[in-house]
């Protein structure tokens, strides 16, 4: 049996394209192997619950057991070689993981069929195993593609993958992926495979230091980035150019709140690289709020409604089509690698030792109180605030929800569930105000008949009648916002 910590990148790659991969790696031994692999847990999914898979791989006459765990570049893994086809249960970790009621309740819930071609190689001082999977995942009668190609670190500095997968990029692209083939499996019997991914609530380890909370949080607003791209890249859906916004408005919080880990310029390129790519997904996300919010409820009988709404359904469109371009290029696949490479292999890791092995539940304390400090001046005289004042707030009170996520960890959940959601009421509100404030502008850019300017002008009028009740709404949020003890004072 072993057990050790598996250190993999994974890219999402074109099947006519993988063999331009393999024509560009270093030279190595070659070996392709036809490989099915079954993953077990109970109806209950007691073993998805804790971020755990189990699979049992088939590759000829052997069968292989493995239990991974975790997330990042790094990730817990058992493996052994086991009789039969189901899992051995005094093998690996499987015992402390599940009672002996929850081993007996295990049962094949999908599996993975691929074909496997692999190379071993050198890059520098480091040994990288390539894998090149072809084929898909199955549950039930369900099914779908897998074409991948996945960078394993065997020996050497972990940073030897990025410069491998950056070498690998020139010759066909490569999507950074999140994703195991397990998640896969999961999101295909749940039919989420074609949703767009929320975040999660960020776990961290106990003793966690303010290091710890960071990379925790900027890995899984990257796996959010990514995920959402993906579907973009097949769907272009609105929600998935939301959920994509809202995964980089997480990461650069993330490279605010957790600032005096690493020197500023060490973040610089990623944080102008972020800017880039919000600001391309930012035109299809307003056109969607105005067509849900603004358009959609208006009366039927509105004089040119129809003409303003296919005006609309056709920016939007092209919005859509703008985003996916861009979750689509070399920019965005460079992006990608260069964050996650940061992320887990960046000079911060090396400086700022104090900072950097600070408990998180200190750090939080400091640097949340310096964000709610910075809401309450910034909202003190929220109902004489004009729009650029209140969108100035909206952003203050942003930043401190995802630093209050990226945080909370340590604290009572539900102290932290309470502030949080005193937070979010504030948010909403100012969320409508800032809708209110883009409308014009957004309308003004369109080319409109007149009869959709007619229907347009009437809307926005409308708009704005509402914005006296929305201000005080907001002024109301914001003094409940103010009364609350912070969670991180208990």
């Amino acid at each position: 049996m072993t057990d050790a910590r598996e250190i993999e990148l994974k890219f999402l790659c074109e099947p006519h394209d993988l063999d331009k991969i393999l024509a560009a790696s270093p030279p190595g031994a070659d070996e392709t192997r036809e490989l099915v692999s079954v993953y077990f847990d109970t109806t209950a999914g007691d073993l998805r619950a804790k971020g755990v898979s189990l699979r049992v791989r088939h590759s000829g006459e052997r069968r292989l057991q493995t239990v991974k765990r975790g997330a990042g570049l790094s990730r817990e893994e058992h493996e052994a070689e086991i009789v039969g086809d189901r899992p051995d249960p005094l093998v690996g970790p499987l015992k402390k993981l599940l009672s002996s009621r929850g081993v007996r309740a295990l049962k094949p819930v999908f599996e993975v069929r691929v074909k496997r071609r692999q190379r071993l190689f050198h890059h520098g001082a480091a040994t990288v195993e390539l894998a090149l999977d072809e084929g898909d995942v199955r549950a039930g009668r369900r099914s779908s593609p897998i074409s991948e190609v996945e960078l394993e670190l065997k020996s050497g500095d972990p940073a030897a993958l990025y410069a491998a997968a950056r070498d690998l990029a020139g010759a066909a692209p490569l999507y950074l992926s999140f994703d195991s083939k397990a998640t896969q499996g999961e999101a295909l019997l749940a039919g989420t495979l074609l949703k767009a991914r929320h975040s999660a609530p960020i776990v961290l380890p106990r003793r966690a230091t303010a290091a710890d909370a960071f990379q925790a949080t900027a890995r899984q607003a990257l796996a959010q980035i990514a995920a959402n791209a993906a579907l973009l890249r097949e769907a272009q859906g609105a929600e998935a150019v939301h959920q994509l916004r809202v995964g980089v408005r997480r990461l650069r919080s993330a490279l605010s709140t957790f600032s005096p880990l690493f020197a500023s310029r060490e973040a610089k390129s990623l944080k102008s690289e972020l800017a880039w790519l919000a600001k391309s997904c930012d035109a299809a996300r307003n056109l969607e709020v105005f067509a849900t919010e603004t358009i959609a409820p208006a009366p039927p009988a509105t004089p040119g409604l129809a003409a303003l709404s296919k005006a609309v359904e056709g920016a939007l469109a092209k919005g859509l089509a703008s985003a996916a371009q861009a979750a689509s290029s070399e920019r965005f696949r460079r992006l990608m690698i260069d964050a996650a490479a940061w992320i887990e292999t960046g000079p911060w890791r090396e400086t700022r030792r104090k900072a950097r092995e600070e408990p998180v539940a200190d750090f939080a304390a400091r640097r949340l109180g310096k964000r709610l400090r910075k809401v309450l001046k910034a909202g003190a005289d929220l109902a004489e605030l004009d729009d650029e004042g209140r969108h100035h707030l909206r952003i203050a009170a942003k930043k401190l929800r995802y630093s209050a996520d990226a945080l909370g960890g340590p604290f009572p959940s539900r102290a932290v569930g309470g502030f949080a959601r005193r937070l979010k009421g504030l948010q909403d509100e100012l969320g409508a105000l800032n809708d209110l404030a883009t409308a014009g502008p957004l309308v003004a850019g369109l080319r409109l008949t007149p009869d959709a300017a007619l229907a347009a002008g009437e809307l926005l009028g409308a708009l704005e009648a509402r914005k006296p009740r929305l201000i005080a709404r907001a002024a109301k949020a914001f003094g409940k916002l103010a009364d609350t003890e912070p969670f991180w004072r208990g």
